[in-house]
């Protein structure tokens, strides 16, 4: 099964902080992150009752995407993702590895972290290039 993530005006070309993002803090994760991450807030497509069902990208880089999910997600569970860059394109196609998972404190949400671990194709091209773009 594929998750699809959407809609490019949800991306930003601004690194993010990590650490302290929308009243959610990350303060005792340790930044292990060799390249920058962009703002991606984005609802996933996937199947109602799943892990994925409401949840949404938090964040993006050439590498692995950011996860929040109302569902706790399974350490090394592979994933296929589409991520759209932009409407009426093909998308990004890719396997991703969930390598780490965090409880929200309170909030009953969960962070996690995927690593892509291959792109279909040329999504390896695509994503960097977009990644790198000053139009969006």
């Amino acid at each position: 099964m594929f998750y699809t993530i959407s809609r490019e005006s949800a991306f930003s070309n601004q690194p993010i902080n990590l650490y302290k993002k929308s009243g959610l803090c990350m303060c005792a994760a340790v930044n292990q992150r060799s390249e920058d991450r962009y703002s991606c807030l984005v609802p996933v497509e996937g199947k109602e009752g799943s892990e994925f069902d409401r949840a949404k990208t938090w964040d993006i880089s050439r590498h692995g995407i950011g996860l929040i999910s109302s569902h706790s997600i399974g350490i090394n569970q592979k994933i296929a993702l589409e991520i759209v860059l932009k409407p009426n394109t093909e998308p990004v196609v890719v396997i991703g590895v969930v390598k780490w998972i965090r409880k929200l404190g309170a909030s009953g949400q969960y962070r996690a972290g995927m690593v892509f671990q291959k792109l279909i194709s040329d999504s390896g091209n695509r994503l960097d290039k977009y990644l790198t773009s000053k139009r969006w």
